[in-house]
């Protein structure tokens, strides 16, 4: 039998049904370590707490398998010390058990760092459903029953975890999760949401690439070369934005024919280029511009594909788009090359349903001031000071943002710090993975 990590996740979750279980769990112990809920997870809990390179004061990670469905869904907590665990759903075919381990641990991770630079009292957490990459898209009926299964698995958590929209899904999915959870934002207007927060993520990049921009004293975004890896909600929605502003050139590629044939139809006359791409096609990032926007997934700039940039500046809507942070952040500081950290850039879809439960305001100026270059804590000035702080250090300006933001990610929230973490153990004494057994 193949070891857990190299399992589809579907193979991992038929394992878990054999073992006459659905649900099971991974919680950092006093020890730094990790207890498994079942010894079926055992092999897991040695990854992350020796081997993992992405496994940093991570909180818990639950399972759970579809009771109709079969699917493989799971939550994945980061640090809560700010508040409750908030990340989006991802719903990706995931060909083995170690990229969806971690993808839930990268982008929970980046989630509380997000969160705490942008000043929100929220901690990191994800949210992943694996597709089964053999099947086709499936039915209305079977979509509805994955997300209401979903939203019951997150209501079983209590509150630990709130989720969101994420690479797919939409909000329409996101109502789905809705009717069996409460512990759900980018919701629907029509039930109180904010709905789709793609338009002002969007927004929050091209902001940040016009700091970046001012930061080299290479004026506006007038005349600039853009190329843009993936058109997807929120490349799509930079475009009329970055046409606005004047560019001289939008070079895009993209995965969708249909998504192609929209954007060239909107567009007819303007100076947009789309091209066809296949997945894990890397193509576009060798392109001359002056700006490269990684939109797609994550973890597509390493050595190889660095050396390839001819870019002054690389700014995008993409989570976790360096495979190491660390080693790919040298790489491009060396070489020149201003890399505005992606949880900077991207803030706007977690700062846009931060507030859902407080209420929603059509033109929301606790949202709109995170656009305002005179606000310290916007993105504009927040990529300034990140910049400037590697000028002249050793320090590049992913490491320096992830200090910045770590410091503050220790910061309490004022009523409920640490709420999460008193649940996740309460879920652990209550036997949270015989609750709801196959």
């Amino acid at each position: 039998m193949a070891r857990l990590l190299e399992q589809t996740p579907q193979e991992f979750a038929a394992r878990l049904r054999a073992a006459g279980r659905r649900r099971a769990y991974l919680v950092r112990d006093e020890t730094g370590g990790y207890r498994p809920s079942h010894p079926l997870l055992a092999e897991l809990a040695d990854y992350l707490a020796t081997e993992s390179p992405d496994c940093a004061d991570h909180e818990g990670f639950f399972f759970e398998v579809g009771r109709e469905t079969g699917a493989l869904y799971a939550a994945c907590l980061h640090k809560t010390v700010r508040g409750q665990a908030q990340g989006g759903l991802r719903h990706w075919p995931y060909q083995r058990m170690d990229a969806f381990v971690r993808d839930g641990l990268r982008l929970s991770r980046g989630m509380t760092r997000k969160s705490a630079l942008a000043g929100l009292w929220w901690g990191g957490g994800k949210g992943l459903i694996a597709r089964d990459p053999g099947e086709a898209t499936c039915d209305i009926n079977t979509q509805r029953q994955l997300y209401r299964e979903y939203g019951s698995f997150v209501s079983s958590l209590r509150g630990c975890y709130i989720t969101a929209k994420d690479v797919g899904t939409t909000p329409l999915d996101m109502l789905e999760v809705f009717h069996t959870t409460r512990f759900a934002t980018s919701v629907p207007p029509e039930v109180g949401g904010a709905g789709n927060p793609s338009p002002i993520t969007a927004a929050g990049v091209v902001c940040a690439m016009e700091a970046a921009l001012e930061f080299l004293d290479l004026g506006s975004l007038s005349g600039k070369t853009i190329a843009m890896q993936g058109t997807g909600h929120v490349g799509s929605a930079m475009i009329p934005m970055l046409l606005e502003k004047g560019v001289a050139r939008i070079l895009a590629s993209e995965i969708s024919a249909e998504q192609r044939w929209a954007l060239e139809s909107a567009y007819e006359g303007q100076p947009l280029e789309l091209r066809a791409a296949r997945p894990g096609e890397t193509e576009i990032l060798a392109e001359p511009c002056d700006i490269l926007a990684p939109n797609a997934l994550g973890a597509i700039l390493d050595p190889k594909s660095i050396a390839s940039i001819q870019a002054r500046i690389v700014c995008g809507s993409a989570n976790n788009p360096l495979v190491d942070d660390e080693r790919d952040g040298r790489d491009l500081h060396d070489r020149g090359i201003i890399f505005v950290p992606d949880f900077v850039a991207n803030r706007m879809g977690i700062v846009c349903c931060a507030n859902e439960q407080y209420g929603h305001l059509g033109d929301d100026p606790m949202v709109r001031r995170h656009l305002d270059r005179s606000w310290q804590g916007g993105i504009h000035r927040t990529v300034k000071r990140v910049l400037e702080s590697s000028r002249g250090s050793d320090l590049t300006p992913v490491a320096s943002a992830n200090r910045l933001a770590d410091e503050l990610a220790e910061e309490p929230h004022p009523l409920w710090g640490h709420r999460s973490h008193e649940i996740v153990r309460s879920l652990v004494n209550d036997r949270w993975d015989d609750g709801d057994p196959r």
